[in-house]
């Protein structure tokens, strides 16, 4: 496969979508998204990611139509104004963004990054991953180190774990309260261990493998103990505070299981929710999700704004780096193309010509490499303009010449005949021409 392909993207994401508008756009796993967008015409390469808090989808085709056309139906119940469409260039720059926490609700969170090199595995899994996305999200990954190792973009509140805890903190004194976390995933890890400093006396985590949640809990300094998820209603009764990010496609909670807890403060940070919103109407309970959290995330994007702008540059950067790797890559595949399909017709018609000459007569050595080297001069320079061209088409973003190219100068399209007729039968002469090829071959001089 050539490496002339362009990548056009899909988002919905919490900064045009809300959270029901997420969870519609990202019911199947990635790995059956992927398995889903190579199945449509045109596609080469695919790639999807899901997180809390955005769904999107990537494609490779040869034409950013064919791409758009195959995307159309990732999100189709999600309204318009939540879905944006991104093509070739912006779509590079956006995975490089997410990748570096500068698109997450909690700016520079270290989450993301991991949650993007996860996709990718299960991408490549699908058999999703060629040359383009190779590049692309291993550029972008590369970025996402980077602006963690050398800016300070991360420091401070960096997940949504930690940020649902600072949000907490606002609405009840955590002070020697009991916290409950349900599930015990990596957000609700880090909720735990946001929760540890916060001077709460009691952490209970609640998870239905209970061998997963005693992991948690081992690692806290406070009094903690895993409970079996089974046991929420018994473990609801003594909780102040309740972070839950569970996995689960249905909610963990209701209305009917919150309704005798008494005053009770409930961030829901999972995807899809984990708590019936109708629970948030009940006296006592303070229900907030993940679109409440964008207060406290705003006081972190602020501390962190001098830092992003060094994320930006650097990610310029590292930008134009990969567009001029993909021109160099573009170029380079229609240039191989035009001379692959050169050397063999040059290389088929030398055989003609040296058969003739050997009947006529024979050749000395340096008679046939004369010969050799007058072919290898004529497609040379008859190729030195179309090169050139080439690569100046590149540079322009002349993507259409370029495709052009590749597909006049088809490396298949002189291949070997297929039957015994075929072998015998003369090249096609361009109308206008006065002469076969076979005329063509030079005659013995004269002795």
């Amino acid at each position: 496969m050539t490496e002339t392909g362009v990548i056009t993207g899909v988002s919905v994401a919490h900064t045009h979508a809300s959270i029901d508008e997420i969870d519609a756009a990202g019911e199947e796993s990635e790995r059956g998204i992927v398995s889903d967008l190579l199945a449509r015409t045109n596609v080469e390469e695919a790639f999807a990611i899901h997180t809390c808090n955005r769904a999107e989808a990537y494609v490779v085709t040869n034409h950013a139509a064919d791409g758009r056309e195959a995307l159309s139906s990732f999100a189709p119940t999600v309204r318009e104004g939540a879905v944006r469409h991104l093509e070739h260039e912006a779509a590079i720059r956006h995975l490089m963004r997410v990748a570096a926490g500068l698109e997450s609700i909690v700016l520079g969170e270290d989450q993301i990054i991991g949650q993007v090199r996860d996709a990718f595995e299960s991408a490549r899994a699908a058999g999703g991953i060629g040359p383009v996305l190779e590049d692309a999200v291993t550029k972008a990954i590369h970025v996402g180190e980077r602006a963690r190792t050398e800016t300070a973009i991360n420091e401070g509140v960096v997940s949504l774990g930690s940020a649902a805890v600072d949000l907490a903190s606002e609405e009840v004194d955590l002070e020697g309260s009991t916290a409950l976390v349900i599930g015990a995933g990596e957000m609700s890890t880090l909720a735990a261990r946001a929760l540890e400093e916060t001077g709460v006396s009691r952490i209970r985590v609640a998870n239905r493998t209970v061998s997963r949640a005693r992991e948690i809990v081992s690692d806290l300094e406070v009094e903690a103990e895993a409970r079996p998820i089974d046991a929420l209603e018994e473990t609801l009764g003594t909780a102040d505070l309740v972070v839950t990010a569970t996995g689960s496609p249905d909610p963990v909670l209701d209305s009917e299981m919150l309704s005798g807890t008494g005053e009770l403060v409930c961030v829901d940070i999972a995807r899809p929710r984990d708590v019936d919103p109708s629970a948030g109407e009940l006296a006592g309970v303070e229900l907030y999700d993940i679109d409440a959290l964008e207060s406290v995330t705003e006081r972190t994007r602020e501390r962190r704004r001098a830092e992003a702008r060094e994320v930006e540059t650097m990610i310029d950067e590292e930008f134009d780096r990969l567009m001029e790797s993909f021109k160099r890559k573009r170029a380079d595949d229609a240039i191989a193309a035009m001379y692959e399909s050169a050397d063999r017709v040059k290389a088929r018609e030398l055989d003609r010509a040296v058969s003739k000459l050997e009947a006529q007569g024979g050749l000395t050595d340096e008679q046939r490499e004369t010969l050799e080297a007058l072919a290898d001069s004529l497609v040379g320079q008859l190729l030195a303009a179309p090169t050139k061209s080439l690569r100046e088409a590149a540079g322009e973003d002349d993507w259409t010449t370029i495709h052009t190219a590749l597909e006049l100068f088809d490396p298949e399209f002189d291949a070997p005949p297929s039957t015994p007729e075929d072998a015998t039968r003369s090249p096609r002469v361009p109308e206008g021409s006065d002469s076969s090829s076979e005329d063509a071959v030079p005659e013995k001089p004269s002795e």
